[in-house]
C-alpha cells in the first residue's frame, strides 16, 4: 500500500512547478582524525605548501567554471567565489594553524571556521556569505585529501536536487536534468534563489525535513507556494511536468507592454546586475544593481570601468533606472574600510556610506553622467536606503549638479513610505524595495526561515505602505514602481496595480506570468482586489 502523501513547507523563491525523483547532494568530506602527537613529526613546510596548493586548486577550478558559465550573475558569482578562495588572509590564517602544529587538512578547516564565525556574527549579507565559505571549505579539504571536489550529482536522469544548502558554484553549473531545487537552509535573497530565478528553475529553500527524503522518492515542488508534496508515482509526476510545460508554452506567446484587461498601463521592467542580464520581452530596466561591479574587489572599480559598464546598459536601454551603490557593512566591500558593526542591517549601508566615503558616490554619479553623454541616453538614477526628506533632497541636488536630470529614491524604510509625499517634492520618482521594506516594517530578518509568514509581500501592513507611496505619486503626478520580489509575483501584480503602482520590475523569467496576470483583470477589478474604491473624478 502506498504511503500517504506528506506536505513539507519552505520558502518559495523561484516560481513554477515540477516533479520527479529526489537525488540528494553528497555530504562534504569528513576530516581524518588529528594526529596523536601535537605537531610532532609533521613537515611544516610541506603542510604549508599543501594548504597553498589546495586553495589555489579551488580558486582555479572556480575560475574555470566562471569561464564556462553564461555571462551575467552566474559568472559574477563564480568569479567572486574564486576571489574568496584566493584571499591572502585566508591563506595566512591556515598557514598560522600549520605553524601551531596542525596538518594541512585541519588547518584549512580551522581557518574557514574562523572566517565563517566572523561572517555569521556580523549578520545581514555577511551571514549569507557563510554558505559560500562552507562550500569553499569542503572543496579545499577535498583537494588537500586528494579527493574529488564535491558537487552536484549526475544520476543520468531528470531529478529534483535536495541539499542542505547549495553553493554558488553548484547552482551556477546545474545541468539540464535538474527539475527543481530544494534546500533545508537558505533565504529568499541568497545565491540559490537568485540563480534559480534567472534560470527559471522552481526552487524552495528553508524547507524543514527535506534532507530526510530518501533518494528516489518522487516529489512535487511548487516554487511559488514553497510547498513540497511526497508520495507521488511517476504518472502523477509526469502529469505535473506536462502541465507546467503547457503553462510555460502559453506564457511564451505573451508579448507587448504590461496592460490590464481594459488597457491601463503598468510597465514591466527588468532587474539586472549587468548588460548580460538584459532580455527581450520587457519594457526597460527598473533596477540596475550596480553593486555587482563593486562586490568582492580589493579596490574600487575605476571611473573608466564604471563608465563602460553603465554605457553598455544605456546603449540598449537609454532610460534605465540605475541604483547607486547599495553596500556597506551588510554587503562587504573591503576597499571601503568600514569597521564591523553589531547590527549591520541598521548601520552604515546604502546611501549612508556617503557619510563616511563621499568620493565613492561622486565617482559613480560622474561615471553615470559620462555614460549618458556618450550614449545619448537619459537614465534615471536612484539612491538606496533613504530615510528622510533631507537625505532625498541632498542626493537629488548632488546628482543634478553632476548632470543627471531624472533622480529618484528607493523606499525600503517605513519612514520613507510615511513621508512619500515629502520625498516626491524633492525627487522625480520612487521605487519600492519590498524585500527590505518587509524586513524593517515587521522587524523580521529577511534571511530567517521561521519568519516567512511575516516576510510575505501580501501582508496587509506592507500593502498599506505601498499604497501610501502610490497615493503620493498619483497626487504629485510622478511614477511609483516596485522592484522587490513582490513585483515578480503574478498573484500580487493585480493588487499592486490596484494600489496605483505604475511599474513592476523583476527577473526576466517572471515577466510573462506577470503580464498574463495583469491582462486577466480590469483596472476596476484590480482596485477591488487591493481594497480600493474607484478614484474620484
Amino acid at each position: 500500500m502506498a504511503e500517504p502523501p506528506e506536505r513539507l513547507k519552505g520558502l518559495g523563491v523561484s516560481p513554477g512547478r515540477s516533479a520527479g525523483p529526489v537525488v540528494r547532494m553528497a555530504e562534504p568530506p569528513a576530516l581524518p582524525p588529528l594526529p596523536a602527537a601535537d605537531g610532532r613529526g609533521l613537515d611544516g613546510a610541506a603542510e604549508e605548501q599543501a594548504v597553498r596548493t589546495a586553495l589555489r586548486t579551488v580558486a582555479a577550478e572556480l575560475a574555470r567554471r566562471a569561464e564556462r558559465a553564461r555571462e551575467g550573475q552566474e559568472r559574477d558569482i563564480l568569479e567572486a567565489q574564486a576571489m574568496m578562495a584566493d584571499d591572502p588572509m585566508l591563506l595566512e590564517a591556515a598557514q598560522a594553524h600549520v605553524g601551531a602544529g596542525l596538518p594541512a587538512v585541519h588547518a584549512l578547516d580551522r581557518a574557514f571556521a574562523m572566517h565563517r564565525e566572523a561572517l555569521v556574527a556580523a549578520g545581514g549579507y555577511f551571514a549569507e556569505r557563510a554558505a559560500d565559505l562552507d562550500d569553499l571549505r569542503s572543496r579545499a579539504v577535498a583537494a588537500a585529501m586528494g579527493l574529488p571536489m564535491p558537487g552536484v550529482p549526475d544520476p543520468g536522469h531528470p531529478f529534483v536536487l535536495v541539499a542542505e544548502d547549495l553553493s554558488p558554484a553548484d547552482t551556477a553549473t546545474l545541468g539540464p536534468d535538474v527539475l527543481a531545487l530544494v534546500t533545508a537552509k537558505g533565504g529568499p535573497t541568497g545565491h540559490t534563489a537568485i540563480l534559480a530565478r534567472a534560470r527559471g528553475l522552481p526552487a524552495v529553500v528553508a524547507c524543514a525535513g527535506a534532507q530526510d527524503l530518501p533518494d528516489g522518492a518522487i516529489v512535487a515542488v511548487d516554487g511559488g507556494s514553497g510547498e513540497l508534496v511526497t508520495g507521488l508515482d511517476e504518472q502523477e509526476a509526469a502529469a505535473i511536468r506536462a502541465g507546467e510545460a503547457a503553462r510555460r508554452a502559453a506564457l511564451g506567446g505573451s508579448r507587448g507592454p504590461g496592460r490590464t484587461a481594459d488597457g491601463h498601463p503598468v510597465k514591466l521592467l527588468l532587474n539586472i546586475g549587468s548588460a548580460a542580464d538584459l532580455a527581450e520581452g520587457a519594457e526597460g530596466v527598473g533596477l540596475f544593481r550596480t553593486e555587482l561591479l563593486f562586490l568582492d574587489r580589493r579596490s574600487a572599480p575605476s571611473f573608466d570601468e564604471q563608465v563602460a559598464a553603465y554605457a553598455e546598459v544605456l546603449a540598449a536601454c537609454p532610460d534605465a533606472v540605475i541604483r547607486t551603490l547599495d553596500a556597506g557593512t551588510d554587503k562587504p566591500l573591503p576597499f571601503l574600510g568600514l569597521p564591523p558593526e553589531p547590527n549591520p542591517a541598521l548601520g552604515v549601508r546604502g546611501l549612508r556610506v556617503d557619510r563616511v566615503r563621499p568620493a565613492v558616490l561622486d565617482t559613480q554619479l560622474e561615471a553615470v553622467a559620462e555614460a549618458a553623454l556618450r550614449t545619448g541616453a537619459s537614465p534615471r538614477v536612484m539612491a538606496p536606503m533613504v530615510a528622510t526628506r533631507q537625505e532625498a533632497a541632498a542626493f537629488a541636488d548632488r546628482a543634478r549638479r553632476k548632470g543627471i536630470a531624472h533622480v529618484g529614491v528607493m523606499v525600503e524604510i517605513p519612514s520613507a513610505a510615511l513621508q512619500a509625499a515629502e520625498l516626491l517634492e524633492e525627487v522625480d520618482f520612487l521605487s519600492i524595495g519590498t524585500n527590505d521594506l518587509s524586513q524593517y516594517a515587521f522587524a523580521a530578518d529577511r534571511q530567517h526561515p521561521d519568519l516567512a509568514d511575516l516576510l510575505d509581500p501580501a501582508q496587509p501592513a506592507l500593502l498599506r505602505l505601498i499604497g501610501m507611496c502610490a497615493d503620493a505619486g498619483r497626487a504629485a503626478g510622478k511614477p511609483v514602481g516596485v522592484c522587490g520580489e513582490a513585483a515578480g509575483d503574478p498573484r500580487l501584480a493585480p493588487v499592486l496595480a490596484g494600489l496605483g503602482v505604475t511599474s513592476l520590475s523583476m527577473a526576466a523569467v517572471s515577466v510573462p506570468a506577470v503580464r498574463q496576470a495583469l491582462a486577466g483583470h480590469t483596472m476596476a477589478e484590480c482596485r477591488r482586489l487591493a481594497g480600493r474604491q474607484e478614484p474620484q473624478k
